[in-house]
């Protein structure tokens, strides 16, 4: 076993996407570094993994960091892995990383499935150009709109209703997929426009949320006063820009149709 850090990604809900060669690394390292141990414990319990372990979560993570690099750079092997998926993807498992560069420490990676991945491909959105924005966050979704290719988030069920309606006011134009329960019993793929999928059964489990890249086509009058009515309340240049981005006309047809909405002046 070469000494250095593996970072080894986990099932996100069937045990049988676990690959050997995970196994085989996880048997055979010095030390486990999980997120959380006793979740790590079921896993290691169904594959027959007896390796040490330890916590590194979110919050021990900046403590834990210098004693795990101590003993990489005593010779041991340490492998990280998070509760589902592959580590320092919305998960702990980056700061780690970076340490290990910076001292000189070799980094190894045994590839495993991802939630955003997995989502991605099945929404059917184009795949050539996304960019991945981790938990959603209602306080940045005007600014995440200025993205025009595809976005992916991830989103807990209890907040999905709420976030379908933000959605649905601020980028009503574009097509979202809700995906739960990936590679599970229940898996699920629901695409439609925001608006029509206020109508639908709150989805339970884990949930990825993609977002279409926005429409090239020129809208209509009545979809522009829409979005007007949305954004008015911004000072007329910020809301011009913002319809001009929304829309595809130009800031200066943007900036005309905000006076004559009558939106407040800088």
């Amino acid at each position: 076993m070469q000494s250095g850090l593996y970072i080894v990604g986990t099932p996100i809900g069937n045990l049988s996407d676990m690959s050997s060669r995970a196994i085989e690394i996880l048997r055979s390292v010095d030390l486990i570094a999980a997120e959380d141990t006793r979740v790590f414990g079921k896993l290691a319990s169904h594959f027959d993994i007896k390796t040490p372990r330890i916590s590194c979560h979110e919050h021990n993570e900046r403590d834990v960091v210098p004693e795990l690099i101590e003993k990489l750079q005593s010779g041991k092997s340490v492998a990280v892995v998070s509760d589902a998926g592959m580590p320092g993807v919305s998960d702990p498992g980056f700061r780690l990383v970076r340490a290990a560069r910076e001292n000189d420490i070799h980094v190894f990676v045994v590839p495993g499935p991802v939630a955003a991945i997995s989502a991605l491909v099945l929404s059917g959105f184009p795949t050539d150009r996304f960019t991945f924005c981790g938990f959603f966050d209602e306080k940045k979704l005007r600014e995440d709109n200025r993205i025009r290719h595809t976005i992916i988030y991830y989103e807990s069920p209890n907040r999905i209703m709420s976030t379908i309606a933000a959605m649905a006011r601020i980028m009503p134009e574009r097509q979202i997929a809700i995906v739960r329960e990936i590679t599970k019993i229940h898996e699920q793929t629901i695409v439609g426009y925001p608006a029509d999928l206020l109508q639908i059964e709150p989805p339970r489990g884990e949930i990825v949320i993609v977002v279409a890249p926005a429409p090239e086509h020129k809208m209509s009058d009545s979809e522009i006063a829409g979005i007007v009515n949305d954004i008015v309340n911004s000072s007329t240049k910020a809301a011009a820009a913002d319809l001009a981005i929304r829309t595809g006309i130009s800031k200066k047809e943007a900036y005309k149709r905000m006076l004559k909405r009558g939106g407040n002046d800088d």
